[in-house]
């Protein structure tokens, strides 16, 4: 995904691409969401290096290694000044499910009342706010992140891991 325009703030990310050699293409459906995931994290995200304590703006390269998410930290002009890892472990429950509230919201949405659809999208929430916050402690005394990008962070981590698309 390309760049953002210039902000005031330094920490942030300016950029984020995914390793090609460690994150398998898939299909349109699935491309779409990264896309998606993506762009909505550079539209708006706070973004602070705290291990090594170096300035942004930032450039991230995300790459997938046993089952870990790497996150390959440049500078703005994508000169590598740190790395680190992720496992995903701690995500798989909260992905999976909800993976399973996203099939049963794609259902819901075909025929259930307006109350059903609105309390699976409820549940929905409040898994992603669950795997934000997950996010925001398992990267705690290495990257300083707000609650909102965490939340794109875990769409992302979600999307990177879909296994069918949307309405699978």
């Amino acid at each position: 995904m390309s760049k953002t325009p210039p902000d005031s703030s330094d920490n942030r990310l300016i950029e984020v691409l995914l390793d090609e050699n460690s994150i398998a293409r898939r299909s349109p459906d699935i491309e779409h969401e990264r896309n998606v995931a993506i762009y909505d994290l550079l539209e708006s995200n706070s973004f602070e290096l705290l291990k090594p304590p170096i300035k942004g703006p930032y450039t991230l390269l995300l790459a997938l290694e046993d089952n870990r998410l790497v996150f390959h930290v440049g500078d703005r002009d994508k000169n590598p000044v740190s790395s680190l890892m992720l496992s995903l472990s701690a995500f798989r429950r909260l992905v999976k499910d909800y993976f399973l509230l996203c099939d049963s919201y794609f259902e819901a949405i075909k025929n259930a009342p307006p109350s059903r659809i609105e309390a699976i999208d409820m549940g929905r929430r409040g898994l992603h706010n669950e795997g934000a916050q997950l996010v925001i402690d398992r990267l705690s005394d290495k990257i300083r992140i707000d609650f909102e990008t965490a939340r794109r962070l875990f769409t992302l981590i979600c999307a990177l891991q879909w296994p069918g698309g949307p309405g699978r």
